[in-house]
């Protein structure tokens, strides 16, 4: 043997870090959607006028626990790189994105704020770019797990544009007032 460690026991330790990341990753994802009512239960949600290309609801909860799965992933990948150069930066540059991400949310289905929804997505997706650049530089099987992730953030950018063109006053959209089904 002539490491410090074997390949199984390198194997092994990377796993046990991505045992732990992964579920993270999805947990704190999981959590902000759960607080924010993001459901396809959501009243509000359901009262909004959606553009053709609109999933059914239980698309995205699939969808984005793959993708939750996905990142944590790859930063568990990025977080094992021990002594890579731009490892630092790069962890940095997720926990941003992330945060950012986990706040679209409480923006979009808790606070009903579409626009400002909109403007947030923008920016999760700019720095979603730039973190996946350096997971690239530093690992690239990692910068690889993220591109589902950018891909579908550019889909929902796109859908959370029509939705604010298509509902201007949605902050002000009070689900049941305006429809048949209101009853004294």
């Amino acid at each position: 043997m002539t490491g410090i460690a074997s390949r199984g026991q390198l194997r092994m330790s990377f796993l046990r870090t991505a045992l732990l990341i992964a579920p993270a990753v999805l947990l704190l994802g999981s959590l902000s959607g759960w607080l924010s009512n993001s459901s396809s239960g959501n009243d509000w949600y359901q009262a909004l006028v959606k553009p053709g290309f609109t999933p059914p609801g239980g698309a995205f909860a699939a969808a984005w626990t793959v993708f939750y799965v996905l990142m944590g992933i790859a930063l568990a990948m990025i977080v094992y790189a021990r002594g890579s150069r731009g490892r630092g930066a790069a962890i940095g540059l997720f926990a941003v994105q992330f945060a950012l991400n986990l706040a679209w949310s409480p923006t979009f289905f808790g606070a009903h704020r579409v626009g400002p929804a909109f403007w947030l997505i923008l920016f999760i997706l700019v720095a979603a770019c730039v973190t996946t650049w350096m997971f690239f530089r530093i690992r690239p099987r990692a910068g690889w797990l993220m591109m589902p992730y950018l891909l579908w953030l550019g889909f929902a950018a796109a859908l959370n544009y029509e939705i604010w063109r298509l509902n201007p006053d949605a902050e002000r959209l009070v689900p049941g007032t305006n429809s048949a089904e209101f009853a004294l």
